[in-house]
């Protein structure tokens, strides 16, 4: 069979004449089969030094999914769910990792756990790197990592009581013995606020919080030293929430359990998170200490984002940052800034280049070239020479005012029913 050899750069693909026959447009298949090898070799980073204070420590995290298309099913592209994420977690804190729907919160943390084989990066976790372990040391490390699912309802089985649900893995992984199984069980559960007697229900006896409450139970039976809570609050009432949260703060101080805390909702992130990264489109455009970022938030996104948080003052005038538009779709995402497409102070240097992490403080980064000298002083010399127009482009309009908002609102209302031939309601 003939084949063809295109290269760039350290990419290789070899492509079949006969695969080049169902191509309407073999050039631009060759081009796009090019661009996606190239993307996942170029994957340089410099290996993390261990430190000891760090329980898990994430190091330019990649995660792609093939897209297929056509009869034989061949490789397309790549949604890329993660791009290169960098972080650390100290061993007793919470780190809550934010940002709208999609941008890769989930995925993050079933590839950190290695339910997800990583396209690149690295991460390490009490110094080994989890994606190296072979199958046996890697079921030996799964009793330290452990997760506690969005939805309650779906995560536990229904053909089995809360005692065999609790107790199957704690059986499997030998982490006591026969005659200590039953208290230990029942320990576990009494330090999740369940009773011995739950032991022989089933799962759809218990409401929504006591649901979650087993699952933490399922996740600390194991003795983890490192726990992903993925959004475990957001399908629970408020009142039930702040009882899970405080659950989750007294294990761990009860046990000196670390978290990775990940949630839409600000509120919550602020009240348990010692850390906080801010995620857009698979990348962490923002990451500082909760006090920082949320009272100083330097970031475009960042910012916007959080206008959102409603202040419980009826006197305090909020101004809201509306981000216009959609997210760009992870399978084709814009160049340079990600973020540029929906970015209020966007420059011309932001659709070109990708910009890098900056510290602006101790302990507080961001990924963006308004905070990088070399980046401002390069959009500069190309407003000076005539090849752009502006620094900024400021879109002041999607500043809104909460007060003159409503009122707009209102007068809507009132023409609404005048053109019906009402009046406005009392």
């Amino acid at each position: 069979m003939k084949k063809y050899f295109a290269r760039k750069g350290k990419a290789l693909v070899n492509i079949s004449k006969q695969c080049l026959l169902f191509v309407k447009n073999p050039i631009k298949f060759i081009k796009n089969a090019i661009q996606t090898h190239k993307d996942l070799i170029n994957d340089v980073y410099v290996p993390l030094i261990h430190k000891s204070e760090n329980v898990l420590e994430v190091n330019k995290l990649k995660m792609y999914f093939p897209i297929k298309s056509g009869f034989f099913k061949r490789t397309v592209g790549y949604v890329k769910a993660v791009d290169g994420i960098t972080f650390n977690i100290e061993k007793g804190k919470t780190m809550g990792l934010v940002g709208e729907s999609g941008c890769g919160k989930t995925t993050v943390g079933r590839t950190i756990l290695r339910l997800y084989e990583r396209t690149g990066g690295e991460v390490l976790f009490d110094g080994e790197d989890i994606n190296r372990l072979s199958k046996k040391r890697l079921r030996a490390k799964r009793p330290e990592l452990q997760i506690v699912f969005q939805d309650p309802y779906s995560s536990l089985s229904p053909r089995l009581p809360v005692g065999e649900i609790i107790g199957e893995a704690v059986r499997e992984h030998k982490i006591v013995s026969k005659e200590q199984f039953d208290g230990y069980i029942t320990k576990i559960m009494n330090d999740c606020g369940l009773q011995e007697y739950h032991k022989d229900r089933y799962p759809h006896e218990f409401s929504g919080g006591q649901r979650q409450r087993i699952c933490i139970a399922r996740a600390l039976a194991l003795n983890p030293k490192f726990i992903i809570c993925d959004e475990p609050v957001s399908a629970l009432d408020v009142s039930i929430q702040a009882q899970i949260i405080n659950l989750l703060k007294d294990l761990q101080k009860k046990f000196g359990l670390t978290y990775l805390f990940i949630s839409h909702d600000l509120s919550v992130v602020e009240h348990i998170s010692d850390t906080v990264g801010v995620m857009y489109l698979g990348n962490l455009v923002e990451y500082a200490d909760t006090k920082k970022i949320f009272e100083n938030p330097k970031h475009p996104y960042t910012e916007a984002l959080f206008s959102a948080i409603p202040v419980p003052d009826p006197n305090y005038k909020m101004k809201r940052i509306i981000l216009e538009g959609s997210i760009p779709s992870p399978a084709n995402p814009p160049g340079g800034c990600k973020f540029h497409t929906r970015c209020r102070k966007c420059m011309e240097i932001c659709k070109t280049c990708v910009p890098n992490t900056i510290e602006v403080e101790e302990n507080h980064y961001v990924v963006c070239h308004l905070f990088d000298a070399e980046a401002m002083e390069r959009n500069e010399e190309l407003v000076k020479s005539g090849i752009i127009n502006s620094e900024v482009t400021e879109k002041p309009s999607i500043v809104i005012d909460e007060e003159k908002a409503i009122q707009k609102a209102k007068e809507a209302k009132v023409r609404g029913h005048a053109m019906r031939g009402k009046g406005p309601r009392i």
